[in-house]
């Protein structure tokens, strides 16, 4: 893969968009802080690793400390980056160099041209030094935002690097997961063995779920004992300069009543989750997606023997939402939860939908059905005769199944990054 001549187009296409945007609000230039580091606690002198502001990394893959991007319509970026000052840790040097072409790199901060120059940065007191105008202006960070949403043809390949690193850690749990007891900390050091990532590289924290666990969506307290399990939920992936990766499967193995019972269900998921995949078109609102997942997931526990109700009337009586209480997907990209595809909120029922876009080329965004065994949302339920409880309690064991793709919307159909890579979702280890 040519990043390098990848990114020099990213870059000259970010520069046109961002030039317009500056022109609509009345700016002529714009700085760019690229993030200080935070304490972890005023108590002591412990500082969280830099995650960079995603309007910096936007332009550039660079995590380091007090870096300032300088726009000017016209002219090259400029990229001031000061010596390094402190002795006491060295900063990671970046792991590509494929971007260091599109920038002019200084060491202090050039003349601005006048008019009102803006500052976009999470640390404000960065800006104190500065010659700028306006601080963080809510019409420019909206409008920047925007601009992250349709993705250019760098953004899919980092996106797509990211796939690629992820299904090296999914591959190897999968392995181990096969062949004998582990603990969910070891799964966790194995998966960032293989993806070659420290902890704090890692998009987001790896959720690793033996058996019941799997019920807590985010579960990331780690069971440090290995102990037998039939089910492995893995919500886990990898970065590549800055684009996140969102990858989760779902393995069961052993048998019995309950594991086949399970397996039936994962095999559900995935036949469901490649469906939602197949239906997504230009045009359409990705709200009528997540409801056709609720009808999907109905289906599912008819099927499996858990309700003798119909799909429609499990939606309507909010059974679906008691087993399926997450929304389909979100935005990717430089955050793993990414932003520009939530304007406006969601219908009451679905809450937690981060996607209420409508679905056009260029978005990235995650497909992740899931059912689960969650008690605190079922106990309301308990009283319902159209549920088969007994199989309920037996299942609750395998925590729950969720299985999640990262896909590209292109004008006709998608390219599911994920596949590409890890073409089963979840079933038998």
């Amino acid at each position: 893969m040519d990043f390098i001549s990848l990114h020099r187009r990213h870059v000259e296409e970010l520069s046109g968009r961002v030039a317009r945007v500056l022109d609509e609000c009345g700016i002529t230039a714009l700085t760019v802080h690229s993030g200080t580091p935070q304490k972890r606690t005023a108590a002591d002198d412990q500082y969280w690793p830099l995650r960079p502001t995603p309007h910096f990394q936007h332009w550039l893959p660079l995590a380091e400390p007090g870096c300032l991007l300088v726009i000017v319509p016209g002219k090259k970026p400029v990229l001031v980056r000061p010596p390094v000052q402190s002795f006491w840790e060295a900063l990671a040097p970046p792991e590509s160099d494929h971007f260091w072409g599109s920038f002019d790199v200084v060491e202090a901060v050039p003349e601005l041209p006048p008019g009102r120059t803006a500052f976009v940065g999470d640390d404000l007191s960065a800006a104190a030094g500065l010659p700028v105008t306006d601080v963080n202006p809510p019409a420019l960070l909206r409008a920047l935002d925007g601009l992250r949403v349709h993705k250019t043809p760098y953004e899919v390949a980092c996106l797509a690097e990211a796939n690629r690193r992820a299904a090296l850690g999914h591959e190897e749990l999968r392995r181990l997961f096969q062949g004998g007891e582990r603990s969910e900390l070891e799964l966790h050091l194995a998966f960032l063995g293989a993806t070659r990532q420290d902890d704090v590289d890692t998009p987001y924290k790896n959720i690793v779920a033996l058996g019941k666990h799997a019920a807590t969506l985010h579960h990331v307290s780690y069971a440090k004992r290995a102990a037998p399990a039939q089910s492995l939920l893995v919500d886990a992936a990898a970065s590549f300069a800055g684009y996140c990766a969102d990858v989760t499967r779902t393995w069961v193995k052993g048998g019995g009543a309950a594991g086949s019972a399970f397996a039936q269900l994962v095999a559900g998921v995935e036949a469901m989750q490649q469906r939602l995949c197949a239906a997504i078109e230009v045009g359409m609102q990705y709200e009528q997606l997540h409801d056709e997942s609720h009808r999907q997931v109905g289906g599912i526990l008819r099927e499996v023997g858990i309700s003798r109700l119909s799909s429609e009337e499990l939606v309507a009586r909010g059974v679906t939402r008691a087993f399926y209480p997450h929304g389909l997907g979100h935005s990717l990209g430089l955050q793993c939860h990414d932003v520009g595809c939530a304007l406006r909120p969601p219908r009451s029922e679905n809450p937690f939908l981060r996607n209420t876009t409508e679905i056009a080329p260029g978005q990235v965004f995650t497909i992740e059905p899931g059912i689960y065994f969650i008690e605190a949302l079922l106990a309301p339920l308990r009283s319902s005769p159209d549920v088969d409880w007994k199989l309920v309690d037996a299942l609750a064991s395998f925590g729950g199944v969720r299985i999640e793709d990262d896909v590209v919307v292109q004008d006709r159909g998608i390219r599911n990054l994920t596949r590409e890579v890890l073409p089963q979702g979840g079933g038998p280890a």
